[in-house]
């Protein structure tokens, strides 16, 4: 069994940065995408970022390329969310999930109803 726990939100003024990391136990991340999702009360849970099991390829939504990275740190069995110039509506829930793949180490495809195992999230909050 994967446990997944995050870690490193907060509350942040706008054009700020944060960094949210997703440690991960129980197994190796060696076979699992690893994607940030985020989740606004009475929206529908929304993809952020996707990294492949290898962590040499990532895949981002269009609301924050440029702004954030998604980064994978093997040894440490963590993946990683640089959040730089946050903006109000960047206010959510995030939350990290696992999806078990023997797709090719390259493959970075994350859609929610796929994700295997999912943290409790961690609160981000931007405003001044």
């Amino acid at each position: 069994q994967l446990q997944i726990v995050e870690s490193g939100g907060g509350l942040v003024q706008p054009g700020g940065s944060l960094r949210l990391s997703c440690a991960a136990s129980g197994r190796s991340l060696d076979f699992y995408v690893i994607g940030w999702f985020r989740q606004v009360p009475g929206k529908e849970r929304e993809g952020v970022a996707c990294i492949s099991r290898g962590g040499t390829s990532t895949n981002y939504a269009d609301f924050v390329k440029g702004r954030f990275t998604i980064s994978k740190d093997n040894a440490k069995n963590t993946v990683y969310l640089q959040m730089n110039s946050l903006k109000p509506e960047d206010t959510a829930v995030y939350y990290c999930a696992a999806e078990f793949t023997t797709y090719s180490i390259d493959y970075n495809q994350c859609q929610p109803e796929g994700m295997d195992y999912w943290g409790k999230g961690t609160l981000v909050t931007v405003s001044s």
